[in-house]
């Protein structure tokens, strides 16, 4: 098998880490990687195959002979690197916002538009993580028919604001169970025993450019340019794994038996849907592996032709570094 090497851009952070992690689980052909940070991090020591790898400097010249970045940057060191990666031959599969919605660049979910890895012209976006999620929650239902708006709530865990989101949730945990204070320093307000309903900042008439992704990026994934979204994110005190409710509308019914059947098939997804027996998708059941649970199917009682249900997905995983390893994937074939 032929093998490649592989850098990995912001290797030290949560997400570049759990790529690192995925490459070795899922047994990726790489002959050499290449973790890359910044000037502080650069000469220290990762582990990867039980072996210390060292840290490299992100610098234009690191990319020469590299088959496949690994983007878990920043969006400015993102749109700073992407000429030297493009122009070193290399594919930059890319997980921040930088390119997402650039009509050049393929947005991909691996289960719902793999083949929109073919036109590439050297970067391919990974989505947010809660689209990630709902798309690939909703799609196999696009099949029945098309899906024309959607309603969606999003519970999304710290895990989503990088390593210091469950830090700071612990810390807080802690610092309030002895009574003590606890200034918040990743998240705007006490996130334990807390929701936050703002996530990003104001991008379109009170939605957040949080919540607009799902609209947007939804719209591409799934190629369906007319797609509406009225989306609420909202931070929740989860350690991993974002949760979402979603309300989906069709041009005719749709039956909860169609839409059970449809998701039992549909790949990536666990249908875990039995209200009798308590048996629904939550955050502890859905971190630390790849599969998004969908439940709660039900009709929507607003609309004849629409279904409500509840996903779960583990957002470093599944919503970042495994769809970014599955789109690696897509490649080598």
């Amino acid at each position: 098998m032929k093998k490649y090497t592989v850098a990995v851009l912001g290797a030290t952070g949560a997400v570049g880490q759990e790529m690192m992690s995925i490459l070795e689980e899922r047994n990726f052909p790489v002959g050499k990687l290449i973790p890359l940070a910044s000037a502080r991090s650069a000469g220290k020591t990762l582990k990867f195959k039980g072996e210390d790898i060292t840290i490299q400097l992100a610098c234009d010249e690191a990319f020469e002979g590299v088959d496949i970045v690994l983007g878990a940057a920043e969006n400015d060191i993102a749109k700073k690197f992407a000429p030297a990666i493009v122009k070193a031959g290399a594919v930059f599969v890319d997980n921040s916002s930088a390119f997402r919605m650039d009509p050049e660049v393929p947005l991909v979910v691996p289960e719902v538009n793999p083949e929109d890895v073919k036109w590439h012209k050297g970067i391919i976006s990974n989505p947010n993580c809660s689209t990630i999620i709902t798309v690939t929650a909703v799609n196999a239902l696009n099949a029945i028919s098309p899906i024309r708006t959607m309603t969606t709530s999003t519970y999304q865990a710290v895990s989503g604001a990088g390593a210091e989101g469950p830090v700071e949730l612990m810390n807080e945990v802690e610092a309030l169970s002895k009574g003590e204070t606890y200034e918040p320093k990743v998240f705007p307000y006490q996130i334990a025993y807390n929701l936050i309903p703002q996530i990003g900042g104001e991008q379109f008439e009170g939605y957040t450019s949080e919540e607009m992704k799902m609209q947007n990026e939804g719209r591409k994934i799934m190629h369906l340019p007319e797609l509406k979204v009225s989306c609420t994110c909202i931070r929740v005190p989860v350690v991993r794994s974002h949760s979402i409710s979603v309300s989906c509308h069709f041009d005719v019914p749709v039956t909860v038996e169609q839409v059970r059947e449809a998701i039992a098939k549909a790949p990536g997804c666990k249908l875990v849907d039995d209200l009798a027996k308590k048996e629904y998708p939550m955050p502890l059941e859905t971190s630390g592996q790849d599969i998004v649970y969908v439940g709660r199917i039900r009709p929507d009682l607003t609309d004849d032709n629409g279904i409500c249900l509840w996903c779960c997905g583990d957002q470093v995983r599944k919503g970042a570094a495994t769809n970014a390893i599955q789109i690696a994937e897509l490649l080598v074939k």
